[in-house]
């Protein structure tokens, strides 16, 4: 499988890259040369102002559009499955909104999924960093990309009735600055300095002079579109939680909810996009629900007496073990490992890097040595996982050994700011245990020698203390709401910080708080992620970036490094995609130097199980499972499971 998702994940670098050996110019412009190209979908002209202008129907950073403007659908959907039917997923915990761009509350599961953006960031789902033209039917943006007009469908409205308009899409985009997240209007408000309306149905965006323009236009079509009218007759804000919806424009519409129990979405019956190319053989479920439940262990015992129907599995335990029940005897459930084409998520123990206590590497390397991998993989995890080590796992980026070629002539053109370990010394990998013992005594005494060197000493009570007398305390919160084998692997690793002598305790707390404090990074350790790239993209700043370190809720280690930031401009700033390769390899071994996570588990396969009524194209994309987006249910076999009484 591993091998199937290497490939995968080569030839879509392989199409990015198809044009990348032409130079982009210093600010890494897109290239006429590679738009004019026959294959790559796009029109080029001239302007009254003499700018050479690309017009389109999407968009890629390089200018290459697998699908032509005429195409009839995407190429792995069942242009011909019916509409009908319903879909159900689980949720664990509690919601108190319906508004999913507020930090405040709890939102409510799929709330966003009623509105639209300009370009359709969710398809396609076999093409890398590509999106195609939704609201807008065309885009046109210069050769320098300095600027893009969206020229929006004329048909587009809310499920209202009222038509959504380029005032809609100006007054969305200023109301994310004024009210939305506090990291991404921040970077959005130096990166976009103008966003005006032309006339009805064409919108501008012009962005700042001397920045890369890497996901500069990705970024202003993905903006969500919301009601003028709607807003500004409620008063309503974007910063509170609340549970009245506004109007949007999407296939689905919030049909009804029940507080902490349940939440329907239907079908929009005059849905204005249902007849476009793009979304031919999608969205074809008359209505999706979101079933809510304490916690995992009811989730799955919900699941097996069918109160849901499908349900992505992450307990390694019950895929292994839990499937036995009668349903799945019965053939009414199934149970199918669909290969993954995206990097895995780099899940792990993060850092919060605010504390002090973790400014000396040396304890966050000793910290480490207390989660062992291999006997968690084999005594929990029923051996299905392999270790994460990069940042970039199993893909072109993956750094590897010393630092070679053209990775090494960067590292060694960036001058002091690279630490001459880096370059002397193989890229950090993560440390070995033994399977057999929940405890690695080898590791114990090499942690234990660190926390020593880094003036942590054991006192007669065991516990370990610094000169001032304070305890090393680790806390590590976990949602209570979580599985089991979870609890299990985040247990275990505190009982064996506490063999080293430190104060450490897992603390479980609601979904609500676990959410509060997950936003106000309130927690020494939690076990949690960084989103994955393949490409070069300004989401990286958010991720990894200084500038936006102290508030960005997609950096929970806080982590800030000038070396970090350096990378990421010489990957934005990349002139080939040889040389975004190239930077991206060095920008994984500075992560993995830094070490602010510690690399835990992955897998390289979708874990799913449904009830027997649903269909999916025999040719999966590489990039998305699709089960909202291109699966469909079967009627005869959902009339059967009916009829069994499968399903409540």
């Amino acid at each position: 499988m591993r091998r199937q998702k290497s490939q995968a994940i080569a030839a879509t670098q392989t199409r990015m890259g198809r044009f990348g050996v032409m130079a982009l110019g210093a600010l890494g412009i897109a290239l006429l040369a590679t738009t004019v190209r026959g294959e790559s979908h796009v029109e080029v002209s001239t302007n009254d102002a003499g700018e050479t202008v690309i017009t389109a129907h999407g968009y890629n950073y390089y200018g290459e559009l697998e699908y032509p403007k005429d195409f009839e659908h995407f190429s792995y959907v069942n242009p011909d499955a019916p509409k009908g039917g319903s879909f159900s997923i689980d949720a664990s915990g509690t919601f108190d909104s319906m508004n999913p761009y507020s930090r405040k509350g709890r939102a409510g599961a799929l709330s966003s999924m009623m509105y639209e953006t300009l370009l359709d960031g969710g398809a396609p789902a076999d093409e890398y960093a590509t999106s195609y033209c939704l609201l807008c039917e065309t885009i046109e943006y210069d050769e320098g990309q300095n600027w893009v007009i969206f020229n929006l469908r004329p048909e587009a409205k809310f499920s209202d009735g009222t038509p959504l308009t380029a005032e809609d899409v100006v007054f969305s985009h200023n109301l994310s600055l004024e009210q939305g997240l506090p990291s991404y209007a921040n970077a959005v408000k130096q990166r976009v300095i103008g966003a005006e309306v032309l006339d009805t149905h064409r919108v501008k965006f012009t962005f700042a002079p001397e920045i890369s323009r890497r996901s500069l236009i990705s970024q202003v079509g993905a903006t969500s579109v919301w009601s003028k009218k709607w807003f500004e007759e409620t008063g309503a804000r974007l910063d509170e939680p609340r549970m009245e919806t506004s109007p949007g424009s999407g296939p689905y519409m919030l049909d009804s909810y029940d507080i902490n129990r349940r939440i329907v979405y239907k079908r929009n019956p005059d849905y204005w996009g249902k007849d476009l190319p793009i979304n031919v053989g999608r969205h074809n479920y008359d209505e999706i629900r979101v079933e809510y439940f304490a916690d995992e262990t009811a989730a799955f015992e919900a699941f097996k007496a069918g109160e849901y129907t499908f349900r992505a599995e992450a307990n390694s335990k019950q895929w292994s073990t839990g499937y036995d029940f009668p349903a799945v005897e019965k053939g009414w459930v199934v149970q199918e490992e669909i290969p993954d084409g995206n990097p895995p998520t780099n899940v792990g123990f993060v850092f919060n890097l605010d504390r002090e206590k973790f400014a000396d590497k040396r304890v966050r390397e000793a910290l480490a040595l207390a989660y062992n991998f291999e006997w968690s993989n084999e005594s929990l995890q029923y051996g299905l996982f392999s270790q994460r080590e990069s940042f970039f796992q199993d893909t072109v980026q993956h750094a590897r050994g010393l630092p070679e070629g053209a990775e090494l002539e960067l590292l060694q053109s960036m001058g002091d700011i690279v630490p001459p370990e880096m370059i002397s010394e193989p890229v950090r990998m993560p440390h070995t245990s033994s399977p057999t013992r929940v405890v690695d005594r080898r590791n114990l005494r090499t942690a234990m020698g660190l926390l020593d060197e880094a003036g942590y000493s054991v006192g007669s009570d065991g516990i370990r203390r610094d000169a001032d007398g304070n305890t090393l305390d680790i806390v590590i919160p976990i949602n209570s709401s979580g599985s089991p084998t979870m609890e299990s692997l985040i247990g275990t690793y505190v009982q064996n910080l506490q063999q080293m002598g430190v104060n450490a305790e897992m603390q479980k707390v609601d979904p609500s708080q676990y959410t509060l404090r997950r936003r106000d990074r309130d927690y020494d350790i939690v076990f949690d992620g960084y989103r994955t790239f393949i490409g070069a993209g300004t989401g990286l700043m958010q991720l990894y970036g200084s500038e936006q370190a102290a508030v960005s809720v997609f950096n929970p280690a806080g982590i800030s490094s000038p070396l970090i930031d350096a990378l990421i401009d010489k990957a934005l700033f990349a002139e080939t995609t040889d040389e975004e390769t190239t930077a991206l390899t060095a920008l994984d071994r500075a992560l993995r130097y830094e070490f602010f996570v510690v690399p835990a588990y992955y897998k390289s396969d979708n874990w799913l199980a449904y009830f027997n009524m649903y269909e999916h194209p025999e040719d999966m994309p590489p990039f998305d499972v699709g089960e909202m987006d291109f699966w469909w249910v079967n009627p005869e076999k959902a009339e059967a499971l009916k009829a069994a009484g499968a399903l409540r």
